[in-house]
């Protein structure tokens, strides 16, 4: 905003609220309506300064003005979720790496991708393009490696066998 000669700022109403969304408290004498940016500049203040004033209404009142915690759901659930989506609504579907790495890293094991996931998923796999596909392909034959050298302990329960199956679909 410009910046007025000294002394000639005027208030029009010193007793009115902080509520006009038309004009600021404060107007230069002659000046036109404020622009669209001033507009809306002074919009976001006003609307801090009324829900600033209602919280503490509330807390005169005793009411605790204290916002209903977020549900968050796990990435375990959103990256199920996300492959119910792909096997049954792909016309729905919508490509989401974080999810697909989610299931990349966690698919050997059964806590996390449960076993009636697990089809889906390896059809999900059957999909899956360049880099993606080459690294869980040396994932699954380095875990294979682990566990001939390491024993059966190497992998989480099942993996052995989930890792047998990504890699004859893989390869």
């Amino acid at each position: 905003m410009r910046s007025p000669p000294s002394g000639q700022w005027q208030n029009p109403d010193p007793l009115r609220a902080a509520g006009s969304l038309t004009a600021p408290n404060w107007v230069f004498q002659g000046s036109v309506s404020p622009s669209p940016e001033e507009q809306r500049v002074l919009e976001r203040k006003l609307k801090k300064e009324r829900k600033k004033e209602a919280r503490r209404r509330l807390r005169e009142a005793g009411i605790a003005a204290a916002p209903s915690p977020a549900v968050k759901r796990s990435g375990a659930a959103l990256a199920l979720e996300y492959l119910c989506s792909w096997a049954q609504k792909r016309e729905d579907w919508r490509f989401q790496k974080t999810r697909q790495t989610w299931l990349l890293l966690h698919m050997y094991d059964r806590d996390q991708v449960p076993d009636e996931h697990f089809p889906a998923l390896l059809a999900y796999l059957e999909g899956l393009r360049g880099r993606a596909r080459e690294l869980t392909v040396q994932k699954a034959e380095a875990l294979m490696r682990e566990l001939d050298e390491a024993g059966a302990g190497a992998l989480p329960p099942g993996g052995t066998q989930r890792a047998r199956q990504v890699l004859q679909l893989l390869s």
